[in-house]
């Protein structure tokens, strides 16, 4: 999908220079990426505690 934006050249730059990306698109492409992959791990910590898992570790790794 093609879409225009307004955004800073400098602001770019410093993106692509941190991510090593070689262009606008992939730039972007890995912030969105990155936005996501950190929201879902967000979401997965505050499950954190609220889990029980009743498992007898050492009888399953027993099974065959």
């Amino acid at each position: 999908m093609r879409t225009t934006l307004n955004l800073p050249n400098d602001l770019i730059k410093q993106a692509q220079q941190i991510l090593g990306t070689k262009t606008k698109t992939e730039t972007i492409l890995a912030g969105l990426y990155q936005i996501l992959r950190t929201e879902k791990i967000h979401g997965l910590l505050s499950l954190k505690g609220k889990l029980n898992l009743n498992i007898d570790l050492p009888k399953s790794r027993k099974r065959a």
